[in-house]
């Protein structure tokens, strides 16, 4: 059974910084592209950022670009998603998405709280 486990959410001031993780149990991280989205209450689920499968591409939301930075570290099959400068808008659940090479199989976890306080 493939695991998605996020972490590192928590209550920040704005202006602060916060580092997300979301380690997998994918055998063949590397030819996943991973992303991450976010659900603030009583919205609909959004992109947030995105990397290719070899790191070399990375995509984001224009509402976080410039102070969301996501990499990847397919050693550890985890990516992490660096966010910055962080505003009360940014207040959601953050959850993490892997989707196969072939874009068949894809994969979500239960996703780690971020509350930005004004």
């Amino acid at each position: 059974q493939v695991q998605l486990v996020e972490s590192g959410g928590g209550l920040v001031q704005a202006g602060g910084s916060l580092t997300l993780a979301c380690t997998t149990s994918l055998r063949t991280f590397s030819t996943y592209a991973m992303g991450w989205f976010r659900q603030a209450p009583g919205k609909e689920r959004e992109f947030v950022a995105h990397i290719m499968w070899n790191g070399r591409s990375t995509y984001y939301a224009d509402s976080v670009k410039g102070r969301f930075t996501m990499s990847r570290d397919d050693a550890k099959s985890t990516v992490y998603l660096q966010m910055n400068m962080l505003e009360p808008e940014d207040t959601a659940v953050y959850y993490c998405k892997a989707v196969d090479f072939g874009g068949i199989w894809e994969y979500w976890g239960q996703g780690t709280q971020v509350t930005v306080s004004s």
